[in-house]
């Protein structure tokens, strides 16, 4: 399934100011990767935002907010947000701004070792 690009556009503008941003396809739809963090993806009609991990489980409780399921295993620190949760302006910039946030703080994922 594609991903809404328009949600991915917004997502762009939010933060192009904030750093160093690349963007990367996976979780079938596109990652903005934030000083090279994964920070915000868009699948399909969903935000995936990273967060800290010690917000994780209040950040459940919201209405249209669900766990990231990998491979079978929950990613603690990693949540799906509705499209329909983030219309307005003040919602989607709540989201966006708790990943901005946690993104200061986050570690980067190991890179693979060259053979």
């Amino acid at each position: 399934m594609p991903y809404n690009e328009k949600l991915a556009d917004r997502i762009r503008e939010a933060i192009a100011e904030w750093g160093d941003i690349e963007e990367k396809k996976m979780f079938r739809g596109m990652c903005f990767m934030l000083n090279g963090k994964m920070c915000i993806c868009v699948s399909a009609d969903e935000m995936m935002c990273r967060i800290d991990p010690d917000i994780y489980e209040t950040a459940l409780e919201n209405p249209g907010v669900r766990a990231m399921v990998h491979n079978g295993r929950t990613m603690k620190g990693f949540v799906y947000i509705s499209q329909d949760v983030i219309k307005s302006k003040k919602e989607f910039e709540y989201w966006v701004q708790l990943s901005l946030e946690f993104n200061k703080k986050a570690k980067a994922a190991k890179k693979p070792k060259k053979k």
